[in-house]
């Protein structure tokens, strides 16, 4: 398995500076305080976070919905990244995983189980284990 690369530049100050997120040479995009702590337009780290841990719970449920048997027709994931405020400074507090998936033939209570077990054992997860990780999983 690959390195996996992004990079990040800042020029300024908190407040009135801006900078410049480049993940893999695909995507770059600008973000700013107002971006990061305010409603500003642009991007910031924890919609990356949120946009990582989506798409490795997507796929992770999915192979192991497969694993046991109940190959999925869609897996489809929202994770919800709360910046708030601790005495440390600001903190990533929580990330929330809401996942719905298209599984024929599977009861909701192994769907559950599955899911539970994909929240603790995807790679993001894993690398995340410090903040709290909710899930809400919805059989379709």
């Amino acid at each position: 398995m690959g390195v996996r690369t992004a990079t990040a530049e800042w020029q300024g100050d908190l407040k009135a500076g801006n900078g410049t997120m480049t993940i893999g040479g695909r995507f770059e995009g600008p973000f700013t305080f107002s971006s990061r702590f305010e409603e500003g337009l642009g991007s910031n780290p924890e919609e990356l976070l949120a946009a990582a841990h989506a798409g490795c719970f997507s796929m992770a449920l999915s192979n192991d919905l497969s694993e046991s048997g109940h190959t999925p027709v869609r897996v489809s994931t929202t994770a919800n990244v709360t910046l708030g405020s601790t005495d440390a400074g600001a903190t990533i507090t929580t990330i929330e995983l809401v996942t719905e998936a298209e599984v024929p033939g599977i009861d909701p209570a192994e769907f559950q189980k599955i899911a539970e077990g994909t929240k603790t054992g995807c790679p993001v997860s894993r690398a995340l284990a410090g903040p709290e990780i909710r899930l809400q999983a919805t059989l379709r």
